[in-house]
């Protein structure tokens, strides 16, 4: 008798396990540590990390290990764990915030594993001889911040919107495929957490729209793809924030009529939407500091 509930038990789990990869498509499976104490702990971080269709996550309270299940093309382990560590939950890659964890419930506050956060800093060395002398100098070597390493995705974001700026269809492909390998660069785990929950929603539309552009030489083309492209910029660089302002400008012409936007590194507007045709034509609407 015993050994027949048992069987009906794991048949059970094998069915509802086959159910949710069904839901799922191009599902993988991973099984992480996530620390937690009770039941309340187990309905946050199940009900945070699983997404309709794209993740599911089951918690199991003894062990304080999570089975994630997710569409491997839509998420990663990384953008799962990051919103668990948003509502308070360390896992071994991410930590907590602490005011977070701290308004936790009485029951829910586990113990916290010692761990030290991962932060790139700026390393000095110095040589204490004699600074005249060229064999004896200061190497400064410098990391760049981890919410920086986007800048280099904006940086070529411009120079895409210069090229179009001078019609010249060659010259935007070929800074477009620059752009691209740029975002492809992106190490999604080294960015802070707000940054990207941002990124994430944006990255795949990006690499689509850049992509587009890439590969055609034909600047209505490109400039069609730019106007979605640029709505995506505008959403990633209000995240992290750029160095220096950047402006928000739009151009009322474009599209029959229905208008299109794009970001600029200055003030006096310079239309990539239709270039020396109506090279003034728009207005800034907003400064991104």
């Amino acid at each position: 008798m015993k050994s027949s509930f048992i069987k009906i038990m794991v048949a059970a789990v094998m069915l509802l396990s086959t159910s949710i990869n069904a839901q799922i498509k191009n599902a993988k499976t991973e099984t992480v540590k996530v620390y937690g104490n009770c039941g309340m702990c187990k309905t946050t971080i199940e009900k945070t990390g699983s997404i309709k269709k794209i993740a599911k996550v089951d918690w199991n309270q003894e062990t304080q290990m999570a089975t994630l299940t997710y569409d491997a093309k839509k998420t990663n382990q990384e953008e799962i764990l990051k919103r668990i560590a948003l509502v308070g939950y360390d896992s071994d890659k991410f930590l907590a915030p602490d005011d977070v964890y701290n308004n936790l419930h009485g029951c829910c506050q586990y113990d916290r594993v010692a761990k030290v956060p991962v932060k790139e800093a700026t390393t000095a060395i110095a040589s204490n001889g004699d600074h005249s002398n060229h064999s004896n100098h200061s190497v400064t070597t410098t990391v760049i911040q981890n919410e920086n390493q986007l800048k280099v995705v904006f940086d070529n974001y411009f120079l895409v919107k210069d090229a179009l700026i001078t019609s010249d269809g060659t010259k935007t492909a070929l800074a477009s495929k620059q752009l691209l390998a740029a975002v492809n660069n992106v190490k999604m785990d080294k960015l802070e957490m707000d940054v990207h929950m941002v990124w994430m929603k944006v990255v795949n539309t990006i690499k689509e729209d850049v992509e587009h552009i890439a590969d055609t030489k034909d600047v209505k083309h490109q400039r069609d793809h730019f106007t979605t492209l640029s709505k995506d910029m505008y959403t990633l660089i209000k995240a992290p924030k750029y160095e220096t302002p950047v402006y928000y400008q739009f151009c009322p012409m474009f599209n029959d009529g229905k208008g299109a936007n794009w970001l600029s590194k200055e003030n006096a507007v310079k239309n990539p939407y239709y270039g020396s045709m109506m090279l003034s034509c728009g207005k800034t609407v907003e400064t991104i500091k």
